[in-house]
């Protein structure tokens, strides 16, 4: 229980009870039990504790006899506690303390409550009316532990030495050989070792903290013995297991090595073997889009069989790269060898496949070039083989711009096509560089010929088209010229219209002085005068027509109403122009002569002599208030007035108002001559 006696001295308690007591398991107990203690524990002997309350006196009496062949010398005190007052009459007749010199130890019969006066309190159990904790399960699951413990652990630092020293004598194929024969130990080194930790820390836990309750609790002797077998224990499995792990690691950097150098090997061996072949057989680029395609679909193939090797190569980099930075020296002579071998068996094999992928997207992109730039071409041709049948010039314009941009893509197609036509030949006359001696010479010739002969081809075409451009582009360019002339001539002929209209509305002042009346006479003049260019335009467009329709074989849609129109529409303005002129040159001498009048003085005497002038103005008035009663009469018979019936009443008033300033002018210089002879 962990107990001592007054002279330090272990206690053994052999507890009895009603059944049947073995005594060769009690024996065989024994014997455990007292090979626990360190020899020097051994030494101060022991007190033994048989509780007999529940068992019978001649199984007690037979265990105290056995004391003597299983422990005479260690024991030195043996306490029989004793029912109340039962064994009273038997225990006369064998008195233990008589026996003392025979059994080798002292023997009495106690009763529990009375064990204290040979063992204090703090030494024996609650069984036992003592204050000492005490689980006897904790006791025996600590001790198979720490039996097994010990059993495995011995074990095993029997096999890892085993292995160990294997390892380190001999020859390489030696140490191999004995590894491979006790390579992996019955027990796990690490369950192992963690067990022991555990165990332990256990140990050393109860040691220092204490039991349940916070009760002091001195540890067993065999616990204190246990701490250093435990330790010592796992400092030679810890030194054994890093031996081990050591050859571990060095048999599998071997093991390592050699199935990298089978891999690299196998990596080598297929592509400088069938995938090389492979290639070799891979030359032509194909004579359209679809059989670049079918190429390209051959060679992903190809390719995705040598990625398959090539995950294997990054895989064995890797590996590789890990060994060299383990940084073992006798293997990076090696490894640097085989890591450089598979990089350029890799590498270039990769240059070539890639040189190959370039090739047939290169040829791949010529003839969609191509293909695109012959339907460019069909599409053009078909466009200049119908004849133009426009409505108008916008749609002339319109079929123009489309064809000259239709024109424009085949010349940046057909240059796009030399571009893309120029690299896969400059590709093709590098693809001997990687041929490993093949002539290849025939195979290039042939796609040589290929790609130059489409070029020449669409060459040829795209010329005839242009030429057929240029004529489609000479007759078009006249129509638009036929179509604006027609189209001019119409809008002079709406901006003659436009004047005419302009002078009848709007031309309607006559002036309110001679001078004023010359501003506006000479303001018609120029007026006139842009008429007339306008009118010389049309006819000028006009003239341009008739020779385009000539020289297009066509007839004029338009021409042949719009002359007509414009002499309708200029005779019109000639009448009404003639008419305003008339108007104008009337109003001025209507104004300078009332004017003349006007500014005499009444003592002027010839003024009085001339009455014949104010008959004149007043004749010259009345001729311009008719006449701007009067309609325009056109050749057609058409009238029209100039502005509105109150414009003209505007005018006539002025006029009237200025012929009124003249007759009273003309009273006042006759008043003067009635008064003559009267004086």
């Amino acid at each position: 229980t962990g107990g001592k006696d007054r002279r330090s001295g272990l206690i053994l308690t052999i507890p009895l009870c009603l059944e049947q007591t073995s005594m060769d398991e009690l024996s065989v107990t024994l014997d455990y039990l007292l090979s626990i203690p360190s020899e020097k524990c051994k030494a101060r002997g022991f007190t033994v504790i048989v509780d007999g309350r529940k068992s019978q006196w001649n199984v007690v009496k037979t265990v105290v006899l056995m004391l003597q062949n299983v422990v005479p010398a260690e024991v030195s005190l043996v306490c029989v506690v004793k029912p109340d007052e039962f064994w009273d009459k038997k225990v006369t007749h064998f008195c233990f303390w008589k026996e003392k010199d025979r059994l080798g130890f002292e023997v009495i019969l106690v009763s529990a409550n009375k064990l204290t006066r040979y063992i204090e309190p703090c030494q024996l159990t609650e069984d036992f009316g003592g204050t000492l904790t005490y689980d006897h399960m904790d006791w025996l699951n600590k001790r198979l532990v720490f039996e097994k413990f010990t059993k495995e652990s011995t074990s095993l630092l029997d096999e890892l030495a085993l292995i160990n020293n294997g390892s380190d004598k001999g020859t390489q194929q030696e140490r191999e050989r004995s590894i491979d024969l006790n390579f992996l130990p019955s027990v796990d080194p690490e369950t192992v070792l963690q067990t022991g930790h555990e165990l332990l820390s256990e140990l050393q836990q109860r040691r220092f903290n204490g039991s349940d309750g916070g009760v002091s609790w001195s540890p067993m002797d065999d616990e204190l013995l246990a701490q250093p077998q435990v330790m010592k224990l796992l400092d030679s499995l810890r030194e054994q297991y890093t031996r081990y792990q050591e050859v571990c690691r060095q048999r599998s950097k071997r093991t390592q090595l050699e199935e990298i150098q089978q891999k690299v090997m196998q990596v080598v061996n297929w592509l400088e073997g069938p995938g090389s072949e492979q290639l070799r057989t891979q030359w032509g680029i194909g004579d359209s889009i679809r059989a670049s395609q079918a190429l390209q679909q051959k060679h992903e193939e190809i390719e995705s069989q040598h990625s398959e090797w090539f995950a294997v190569y990054v895989e064995l980099n890797q590996q590789i790269a890990a060994l060299l930075n383990a940084g073992d020296e006798e293997d990076l002579v090696e490894l640097k060898a085989l890591q450089q071998q598979l990089s350029d068996v890799c590498y270039r094999q990769a240059s070539q496949l890639e040189f190959r992928q370039n090739l047939l997207q290169a040829a791949l992109e010529f003839h969609s070039v191509a293909q695109d730039l012959s339907q460019q071409l069909d599409g053009l041709l078909g466009m200049l083989c119908v004849d133009v049948a426009p409505a108008d010039g916008a749609s002339i314009q319109q079929t123009l711009k489309l064809l000259e941009e239709k024109l424009k893509s085949v010349d940046l197609g057909l240059q796009g096509l030399r571009e893309k036509g120029q690299s896969l030949l400059d590709q093709i006359s590098n693809q001997a560089s990687w041929a490993y001696g093949k002539d290849v010479t025939i195979e290039n010739k042939e796609n040589v010929d290929h790609i130059q002969g489409v070029m020449e081809d669409m060459q040829l075409r795209k010329q005839r088209c242009e030429d057929m451009v240029d004529v489609r582009r000479l007759k078009m360019l006249q129509m638009v010229q036929l179509f604006k002339c027609e189209e001019d001539a119409a809008q002079a002929v709406e901006w003659l219209s436009e004047l005419l209209d302009a002078l009848l509305k709007t031309h309607i002042r006559l002036g309110d002085d001679a001078q004023e009346t010359k501003v506006l006479l000479e303001k018609h003049r120029k007026f006139v005068d842009v008429a007339q260019s306008t009118y010389d335009y049309g006819r000028q467009l006009l003239q341009a027509t008739v020779v385009l329709c000539q020289s297009l074989r066509c007839t004029s849609r338009s021409s042949g109403d719009t002359l007509p129109r414009l002499n309708r529409v200029w005779k019109q303005f000639t009448v009404t122009s003639e008419e305003r002129v008339h108007r104008l040159e009337t109003a001025v001498a209507f104004h300078s002569t009332a004017e003349k009048i006007l500014q005499e003085c009444p003592e002027q005497p010839e003024a009085f002599n001339d009455m014949d002038q104010f008959d004149e103005i007043e004749a010259v008035g009345k001729s311009l208030l008719d006449r701007l009663t009067v309609p325009v009469v056109y050749p057609d018979g058409s009238e029209q007035y100039f502005g509105s019936p109150s414009d003209m009443a505007s005018a006539a008033e002025h006029i009237r108002e200025k012929m009124k300033l003249v007759s009273l002018k003309k009273q006042q210089l006759r008043q003067p001559e009635a008064s003559t002879p009267e004086s």
